[in-house]
């Protein structure tokens, strides 16, 4: 049995620095109860919880979840790296369509610490060993920085060197993405800075990097109920927008064997993933219109333009020279100011992209709204490696 999926209803709480936040249950907490406030629906109701993050024991989505009801429902925690919110969302998504349930919540959350990511087991293996040794190989120059940055970087780096992309490319991304990030009063970061200002921060890794154009380590959390069209007309929920087609992969050989910075940060995954959900539906991606992408790195997004077929490989550049990644462009990248503006709470950044363009859909995104959308794509990307592609559509 194939049931339409809904989202019924979203919620999401402003983005803060760490040490700002509150707990992780109190940010979980909230951000489901905004969810449930948003659809008008009881907890009660609920029938299954997914619920994401990455630092946190087990069982923290009971915390979190029992401090809006103790209902007895199943609650799955997930941990699939900065992926997490959106393979939350991934699975509540798929209990509706197969009729397992009738109505789930996604719930993610991060709370995160200063400084760069960290690994927090130094007596077993690491998860990403292949990758992290590859890594300083092929980037052998950025030995001693944080392996996100040398990763996502040296992917950059390499776009640098195959197409002639310049380093003032990713910068004017950042810029964009504080421009969009200033109408979005949920966004960490509201200040609006140029490409020069990108280009004359801190250097971080002279000719690919500086700090502007990396995401900060954020705390926050969002919500998504979704449900089935049956459900929602019982119970008087809104059924305006739909899932309409989503893919989870992870890593093929290629990510090793071809070599490339640009496969190690999943560029193989984003696009299998992207085709995947094009074909499912029906669709071309000349037909989006908005767009939250896993802009982690600037660098990253610029790759993500070209995974997603915006623009051809190697074309990213002109693609942004040219106006196409913006507000009167070809898509609206990231109206939210993405993880650079925004911020970039691990488990909570899937759930916060579907907040974002769920609104869009209904058109009540105010002074983020893009015109005529009846189209969204979501790309969330975990290295290690999980990428979900989820297209959203009015319904």
């Amino acid at each position: 049995m194939s049931q339409k999926p809904y989202v019924a209803g979203v919620g999401m709480i402003p983005f803060v620095k760490p040490g700002t936040s509150g707990t992780y249950i109190e940010m979980g907490a909230e951000a489901t109860r905004l969810a449930l406030q948003d659809a008008g629906l009881d907890y009660n109701l609920v029938q299954q919880a997914y619920v994401g993050y990455v630092y946190g024991d087990s069982t923290c989505g009971q915390a979190a979840l029992y401090e809006v009801g103790m209902s007895g429902i199943p609650v799955v925690n997930v941990n699939n790296n900065c992926s997490t919110g959106s393979s939350a969302l991934f699975l509540a998504r798929q209990a509706v369509e197969s009729g397992a349930v009738e109505c789930a919540i996604a719930l993610g959350f991060e709370q995160m610490q200063p400084g760069a990511l960290k690994t927090q087991w130094d007596d077993r293996p690491g998860p990403m060993g292949a990758f992290v040794d590859l890594t300083h190989e092929l980037a052998a120059e950025a030995a001693g920085l944080p392996m996100a940055l040398a990763m996502f970087g040296g992917a950059g780096q390499e776009h640098m060197q195959k197409y002639g992309t310049q380093m003032s490319t990713f910068a004017a991304i950042r810029a964009k993405a504080s421009r969009h990030a200033a109408n979005n009063p949920l966004a960490m970061f509201r200040k609006v800075v140029t490409t020069e200002d990108v280009m004359n921060d801190q250097v971080i890794w002279p000719g690919v990097m500086t700090r502007l154009m990396a995401c900060p380590p954020t705390c926050g959390a969002a919500a998504a109920i979704i449900c089935s069209e049956a459900f929602a007309k019982k119970h008087g929920l809104r059924t305006d927008v739909a899932i309409l087609a989503q893919s989870m992969t992870t890593d093929r050989p290629v990510a090793i064997e071809a070599r490339s910075m640009i496969e190690v940060v999943g560029f193989d995954m984003a696009q299998r993933a992207a085709k995947e959900v094009y074909e499912k539906a029906g669709v071309d991606p000349r037909d989006i219109r908005v767009a939250e992408m896993h802009d982690c790195f600037a660098h990253n997004e610029l790759l993500t333009y070209e995974s997603l077929g915006f623009c051809p490989v190697g074309g990213a550049e002109k693609f942004v020279l040219d106006g196409g990644n913006t507000y009167g462009g070809q898509v609206v990248t990231n109206p939210s100011g993405g993880l650079l503006s925004k911020g970039h709470p691990l488990g909570a950044t899937g759930l916060a992209q579907c907040y974002e363009l769920t609104r869009q859909l209904r058109g009540t995104a105010q002074a983020t709204q893009v015109e005529g959308v009846n189209l969204a794509l979501q790309h969330n990307l975990g290295l290690g490696g999980a990428c979900v592609v989820t297209l959203y559509g009015r319904a």
